[in-house]
């Protein structure tokens, strides 16, 4: 495990610079827009359809299994088995990320975005998004909170852009991160071997809780439940690459050994999440570039509630942690892990629910570009107060 642990060090150049290189595939996205706007559309279109209705967009989906597929085959899956005798640590880490932080997402992000900031988003700013897979209605009819409209000959529902952002935050705050964790876990002088079990259980638990809330969440906010893209993007996104992790974990330790996989073949795989998630932001920002600079402060709406949700799951894990007397070792990442986001997973749901160019596929991105200086913070927060916690 050492050899695994290393590359999780932040030595890559990726991972140590990760808002930076953000930051560069938004002016790359933009700037791809700008000047050649049919290249994004001709790879969107790229897709499996359904009954005419484009379900999966191909070149995403590619991206995407690389994203998870790192992540999943360095899952031991003898340590989940042996994570019940965790305890405390396990089940904190269940309870914040299943039972807590969907709902506050959504109550925080309802509150700012459908109230607070609703005249800056604009009142009359509507969304186009996808048909839910399998519906058909007439044009002008009704579905939750949109309507159904025609646009170059294809049906779209359009929704009030506020609610299109809610949509993304709601993917978000049901998908606990299961990549960067290791990072930041590590950073705080966490327990590594714990961290990585817990983002093992969180890769499983997903298959089953990921579908379940989001579909409930989103018929909550009025948004259009394509129960059966929801379950279709979990089996492509989770299912595949978690299965496909798990026999070829088994199949190169069989055939090289555990030490040739750890330190070769892991240390491969290093910067392929990274880069499969560059290209994805890539192909995001060339749709939404005119957004953003027509209305640069859309950014910033979306990313205050989820700055406000990151804080506030992170203090109540790390409060309830030191309530269960908990060694600072495993009250780090047990809180780390509920604040952050696995934004993988919500970018490809949110691009296959709601289409690339969408507002919920926005508001993930905007969860991507926060992301690391937040967690960045709460790492100093941690390594200052190890003082609060048993030895």
């Amino acid at each position: 495990m050492k050899n695994a642990l290393d590359d999780r060090r932040m030595n890559s150049l990726f991972e140590r610079y990760l808002t930076v290189w953000v930051m560069l595939c938004i002016v790359a996205g933009i700037a791809l827009g700008k000047i050649a706007p049919g290249v994004a559309g001709y790879l969107d279109s790229l897709a499996i359809s359904v009954n005419g209705a484009p379900v999966v967009s191909i070149p995403i989906a590619v991206c995407l299994f690389f994203m998870m597929y790192p992540i999943m085959v360095k899952i031991d899956f003898t340590e989940v088995i042996q994570a019940g005798k965790s305890g405390k640590p396990v089940f904190l880490t269940l309870f914040i990320n299943w039972a807590i932080k969907p709902f506050t997402m959504y109550g925080i992000a309802v509150f700012f975005l459908g109230s607070l900031f609703y005249g800056f988003i604009g009142p009359d700013e509507m969304d186009l998004v996808k048909m839910p897979f399998g519906l058909d209605l007439p044009v002008d009819a009704s579905h939750g909170a949109g309507t159904i409209v025609l646009v170059d000959g294809i049906k779209y529902l359009a929704v009030p852009l506020w609610r299109s952002y809610l949509a993304g935050c709601i993917l978000l705050g049901i998908a606990p991160c299961t990549a960067m964790v290791l990072v930041w876990g590590y950073l705080s002088r966490g327990n590594d071997g714990l961290t990585l079990v817990m983002v093992a259980i969180n890769s499983l638990t997903m298959l089953v809780l990921y579908g379940v809330l989001g579909g409930f969440l989103l018929g909550v906010g009025r948004l259009p439940v394509p129960w059966q893209a929801l379950l279709l993007s979990i089996g492509i996104y989770v299912a595949l690459p978690l299965v496909a992790g798990y026999f070829s974990r088994k199949w190169i330790i069989s055939a090289k050994g555990d030490a040739w996989f750890k330190e070769k073949f892991l240390h491969v795989l290093t910067p392929i999440t990274i880069v499969s998630l560059l290209i994805t932001l890539v192909l995001l920002f060339s749709f939404k570039g005119e957004v953003i600079m027509a209305k640069p402060l859309t950014i910033l709406w979306i990313a205050i509630p989820l700055f406000i949700q990151t804080l506030l799951i992170f203090w109540l894990g790390y409060g309830l942690a030191r309530l269960l007397k908990l060694r600072y070792v495993d009250a780090a990442p047990a809180a780390m892990i509920g604040a952050s986001n696995h934004f993988e997973v919500a970018i490809a749901t949110s691009t296959m629910l709601f289409g690339l160019s969408s507002g919920a596929a926005l508001a993930t991105v905007v969860g991507v570009l926060i992301e690391v200086p937040v967690m960045l913070m709460l790492v100093k927060i941690c390594l200052s107060t190890r003082q609060w916690f048993r030895k």
